[in-house]
């Protein structure tokens, strides 16, 4: 049953050839822009992306009692009135962005407390907070929860964090973002082993060293923070969204299109590449763009999701979706959630051939796929039901669109400009 009516409409079986601009990152923009609450001063954030996950971090904000004006794909954050949330007004908001979460990290280290209803967002999984609470009771953090809230209070004399020596159990991108904002405005060192090394959290590092922070090591496994006493404004530039980008290079290559992208940093994809490179796809290089060109026949290579540097699991879906082209029969392992296969019964529905057992999807290539009526049941499953559209035979009508418009800025639009029929309803 299908439950709105806002949809895409695309008419598949259509060559692509252009040029893409690829936007800011959603996954480092919403960090940003939580990190801004450690702020005293302005932050400016340019080249962010203009998504409804953005509106909703917007909002959260100024319910603190931010200031934040919004031009174009450029935001002005002033912190100087805000407040740590307390009241339930807070609930659906925060219930409805599961990055929101992470403001508990900069709102215990402003403020030395924070109640925040648990978080929400896509329904991929349970992925657990456990590692985020276990971590700030290092720092010196009491917890409480009392029906769907999470009540945080700094118990150390001073109400300011104290640095600590923290492993990670997992590598954690939301723990290590987390943490690594707490421990900017914590007393003394803090020390994080086994942390992820997702571009998005060198992107944060490097926007909190601009406000006066001490952080070293982000990129690697361990990270050192130097506590400082207060954070001032910065302006800084959102790095380009890698999962963006990865989708329009498997988009091209569905459709076995030449297409190329730019604002895009190819070193974020070097494990895509390497699978496309493997399937028949070539590329090309040049400052800030790069141009795929995949080969009429594509042959089916396995993947298995992992953390940074290994295969996201934000292109798992819209890779499996390409899977079902390919020639020959291929493994897709989801390592990183356990519930992230939702598009393969809408992907079954178009005519792939795909069966799954113990999070191991077995996709048998077919030579067309058909057109139909399918549900998006997440942000990445909802791309790849739409890239499936773009090279199959007819009509295919995509529903929750919402979803996608979390992640995606002008999805259509930018398809739309490459020869891609396809429209919003």
């Amino acid at each position: 049953m299908f439950l709105n009516n806002k949809r895409l409409e695309i008419e598949g079986g259509k060559f692509l050839e252009g040029n893409i601009n690829i936007s800011g990152a959603k996954n480092s923009a919403l960090v940003l822009m939580a990190a801004s609450i450690l702020s005293k001063g302005q932050i400016n954030l340019f080249n962010v992306p203009q998504i409804s996950d953005v509106l909703v971090m917007s909002k959260i904000l100024i319910a603190m009692g931010m200031d934040i004006k919004s031009n174009a794909n450029q935001l002005k954050i002033k912190t100087e009135k805000i407040s740590p949330p307390s009241q339930d007004l807070f609930f659906d908001l925060f219930n409805s962005l599961r990055v929101s979460f992470f403001c508990i990290g900069p709102l215990l280290a402003r403020f030395g407390k924070a109640k925040i209803p648990l978080p929400g967002g896509c329904l991929i999984g349970s992925r657990p907070i456990d590692e985020h609470i276990n971590s700030l009771k290092k720092l010196g953090v009491i917890f409480k929860l009392k029906k769907n809230y999470l009540i945080a209070e700094v118990i150390t004399p001073s109400k300011r964090l104290l640095g600590s020596s923290i492993n990670f159990s997992c590598k954690s991108v939301g723990a290590t973002e987390t943490l690594i904002m707490a421990a900017s405005l914590a007393k003394g060192k803090t020390i994080l082993k086994n942390v992820a090394q997702e571009p998005e959290i060198i992107d944060l590092a490097k926007m909190l060293n601009l406000m006066g922070a001490r952080i070293l090591g982000a990129g690697s496994e361990c990270i050192t923070i130097e506590g400082v006493e207060s954070l001032k404004g910065c302006d800084f530039r959102v790095m380009p969204d890698r999962i963006e980008a990865g989708t329009f290079l498997i988009a091209a290559a569905i459709t076995r299109s030449k297409i190329s992208l730019s604002q895009c940093e190819p070193n974020h994809l070097e494990e895509v590449i390497k699978k496309l490179e493997l399937c028949g796809c070539k590329f090309k290089y040049s400052k800030n763009l790069i141009t795929i060109i995949p080969n009429k026949i594509l042959n089916s290579v396995n993947i298995t999701t992992s953390p940074f540097p290994g295969f996201p699991t934000d292109l798992q879906a819209p890779f499996m979706a390409l899977m079902t082209t390919a020639h020959g029969t291929s493994q897709i392992k989801e390592s990183v959630f356990e519930n992230r296969m939702h598009h393969v019964n809408e992907l079954n529905s178009m005519g792939a051939n795909i069966s799954v057992k113990d999070n191991i999807a077995t996709v048998v290539g077919v030579k067309k796929l058909e057109g139909r009526l399918v549900m998006g049941s997440d942000l990445r499953a909802t791309a790849a039901l739409a890239i499936a559209g773009l090279s199959a035979d007819g009509k295919t009508i995509v529903k929750g669109l919402e979803y996608l418009e979390r992640g995606y800025e002008d999805f259509s639009a930018k398809l739309q400009k490459i020869g891609a029929v396809i429209s919003k309803k």
